[in-house]
């Protein structure tokens, strides 16, 4: 009873610690908006409808059924129309809607253009007679650009101080140059290497951390070394020859290197053998910039190959695969992390450790994801800011009439296409974390 209850708790608390990430996310947004004198008329956390809600000043304040990420409706998203673009879209809709005339549009570009004059009606609808200067395409482009970035900014902000608590408050396990296990007919064992020797030096170079050790090691494929360590308080040298094999690459932290597909690199090099022993170290700010710089890495390559580890985690499960920790995981399945962290059998300071970490990543996957540029996500609008910069700089280079803002309404199927295949991707991914749980025993 105990161990359902901690599952719970674990549960309990990533998803209080989504919906805070998600709150500073769309707060951002927020601040800046109001900053440069945006209208903003909601500020939802959730999807779907409406739980409760609270209207203060000129904007409503809520949260929603489904706590998967959150909005504000700034007035005034798309531009309207260029003179002469409302009546081709008239025109393609009627087409669509059964109305034959000599050359009408096909009923896809009907439907196209409806879908765009609809979201230009919606944006319309948000700007009041009053306050048309107030709107977001009306911004500066640097305005919006800043707008835009100050969502994932919070989420890297989270990350950066619950990284901080974690590599400098915690500690975390970093690899030592202590021998902790030797294989059997390995050449280490051949060499006299033993369990609990602390290697001093290698080949005449003294070794002072993991990094350096495995590279001196790995350069020197059937060549003799000589291994100075220390056991039991003397030191003593001893000959080992690094036998050609393939090895993962790894990296500062120990942790395995992987590719864009979500695979261990490997490479030919020279192996003796070892493991090593590990010891939780409390490290300094600058360490925690670069253990977050790592798994901000790390993250990238996921969110870019994302539809392409989405198919292979179903693939897996169909064949009965165990799902492996670097595959795609959706936010069920980190509440899954979450509760078996929370009722595992370890010291409470270790599982607080673990759950900062989990929303640690948790931070840096919202940061790295909302900066995909495509539509609806934050990215999509950054790129469309900066097109207009370059669009207009180029018009008053070659002293050509002002273009005006992006007409980023054209890109709403586009939008429609990318929200239908995140939707397909999250259910699939809840249905695999259900059916096909990662586990971390």
């Amino acid at each position: 009873m105990e161990t359902v209850l901690l599952f719970v708790v674990g549960v309990l608390i990533i998803v209080v610690g989504l919906l805070i990430s998600i709150g500073l996310h769309e707060a951002g947004h927020f601040a800046f908006a109001k900053l440069f004198k945006v209208r903003v008329g909601q500020f939802m956390i959730g999807f779907g409808p409406t739980l409760f809600s609270r209207r203060k000043g000129e904007t409503e304040y809520g949260v929603k059924a489904i706590p998967l990420g959150g909005y504000i409706s700034m007035a005034g998203m798309f531009p309207p129309a260029k003179r002469g673009a409302a009546a081709g879209a008239a025109a393609g809709a009627g087409a669509a809607g059964g109305v034959v005339a000599e050359h009408a549009r096909p009923a896809t570009t009907g439907l196209f253009n409806a879908l765009v004059q609809d979201a230009r009606d919606a944006s319309a609808e948000t700007i009041l007679a009053e306050e048309e200067e107030r709107v977001f395409y009306r911004l500066a482009w640097w305005k919006r650009v800043i707008i835009m970035l100050a969502g994932p900014a919070m989420n890297l902000v989270l990350a950066l101080v619950f990284t901080v608590v974690l590599v400098s408050g915690f500690g975390i396990a970093v690899p030592t140059t202590t021998v902790a296990a030797v294989s059997s007919g390995s050449p280490a064992a051949s060499g006299g290497l033993q369990a609990g020797d602390r290697i001093v030096s290698i080949d005449g170079t003294t070794v002072t951390s993991y990094t350096q050790e495995t590279a001196l090691i790995r350069a020197h494929a059937g060549q003799e070394l000589a291994f100075v360590v220390e056991r039991d308080g003397a030191r003593r040298t001893l000959h080992i020859t690094p036998e050609t094999s393939t090895v993962t690459l790894v990296d500062r932290w120990g942790n395995p290197e992987t590719d864009w597909g979500g695979n261990a690199v490997t490479e030919q090099a020279g192996l003796i053998g070892i493991s090593t022993a590990s010891t939780k170290q409390h490290l300094g700010l600058g360490s925690a910039f670069a253990y977050l710089g790592d798994e901000i890495g790390g993250t990238i390559k996921i969110v870019a190959t994302l539809p392409a580890r989405v198919i292979q985690t179903v693939q897996s499960t169909i064949e009965g695969q165990k799902r492996s920790s670097g595959g795609a995981i959706s936010i069920v399945g980190i509440g899954e992390i979450a509760g078996q962290v929370a009722a595992a059998d370890s010291p409470v300071a270790n599982r607080a450790a673990a759950m900062v970490s989990v929303l640690a990543q948790l931070n840096i996957a919202l940061f790295a994801f909302n900066l995909v540029p495509l539509l609806p996500l934050d990215g999509g609008h950054v790129i469309g800011a900066v097109w207009e910069a370059i669009r207009r700089r180029f018009a008053a280079w070659f002293k050509r009439p002002d273009p005006g803002p992006v007409d980023m309404a054209k890109l709403v199927p586009l939008t429609l296409a990318v929200t239908g295949l995140l939707a397909i991707m999250s259910l699939a991914l809840i249905v695999v974390d259900i059916v096909n749980p990662i586990s971390i025993s």
